[in-house]
């Protein structure tokens, strides 16, 4: 018998009590969505144990902001699985909701966080700080369009890498300096569902994260609607990089190696300028209201 099992003393009833989720909603999960999925006894009652509370309290903050309950389920129990990527989770998004749970998710269209990425490039593409930027794009095929523009951006930081389902083979072909390093997504990792720009920079540290909602096949692309957060907290922003980092370590990529090891350092005294926080809000307001002027 597990640890977990021997653990398993909780009734449906106690769980009720324990998440506030009655035990008749409790069966209908269960029978719906295969959730949660409870150890039996011989006598083939239900019991669940402390991780079960957990994780239905997970589910009830997401639904409770707004998310589907299939994919709150869904969320909150990959949260729960144990990855091989240190300090946690090998998904930007998934890091900052568990270590920053206030950061409050928004779901938005892919146009409107096209918006918004292009506003946080074009902040630093003015002011060329020297800084580790990591982008995340699902396919080669978004990254193409981006490629100019990601291309100028590396030009003035210190390392800039791009997370695709890059052919393997393509990226272990010699970069001239300046360039993206491209990070090879399989198709089954965390990051290959990802919308991600993440630039770790003293003055101006900002992240940008989002995972696509599933069963959206036939919603045309610009509609498409991802659960969105970012945050310009240094603390958070340098998580994220980590996240990015640790995975190109993982996946192979060399030149990762000291980056990670950088990022891995304490951050030194400072704070965020607020007066660049500012000016990136601004063009924030303006490249959306652009974008949704242009669509009126």
């Amino acid at each position: 018998m597990s640890k977990s099992e021997v653990e398993a003393v909780l009734s449906i009833g106690d769980l009720a009590e324990r998440t506030g989720v009655s035990a008749a909603t409790l069966r209908v999960w269960e029978s719906r969505h295969g959730f949660p999925v409870p150890h039996r006894r011989e006598s083939g009652h239900r019991r669940y144990d402390d991780e079960h509370v957990r994780v239905i309290r997970d589910v009830v903050r997401r639904r409770d902001t707004g998310v589907r309950l299939d994919v709150a389920i869904e969320q909150a129990v990959a949260a729960q699985r144990p990855t091989p990527t240190a300090p946690g989770a090998p998904s930007v998004y998934a890091r900052l909701r568990h270590t920053h749970p206030a950061l409050t998710p928004q779901k938005l269209t892919k146009a409107t966080l096209l918006a918004l990425s292009w506003a946080i490039e074009d902040e630093f593409a003015s002011r060329a700080q020297h800084a580790h930027l990591f982008g995340a794009f699902q396919r080669v095929r978004n990254f193409e369009s981006a490629n100019p523009r990601w291309s100028d951006l590396a030009r003035t930081m210190e390392a800039t890498f791009v997370f695709a389902d890059f052919d393997v083979a393509t990226t272990r072909r010699p970069l001239p300096p300046g360039r993206p390093i491209p990070v090879p997504l399989p198709p089954d990792h965390p990051m290959s569902r990802e919308w991600a720009v993440v630039c770790d920079a003293d003055e101006l540290p900002v992240a940008l994260t989002a995972w696509e909602l599933p069963g959206q096949h036939a919603v045309p692309d610009r509609d498409r609607v991802f659960e969105s957060v970012w945050t310009v907290e240094r603390d958070a922003v340098r998580q994220a990089a980590r996240v990015c980092a640790d995975v190109a370590v993982d996946l192979g990529v060399q030149a990762a190696d000291g980056v990670a090891e950088q990022l891995s350092r304490p951050l030194g005294p400072g704070t965020t300028d607020l007066a660049q926080v500012t000016s990136l809000f601004n063009r924030v307001v303006a490249y959306v209201d652009a974008r949704v002027v242009g669509r009126t």
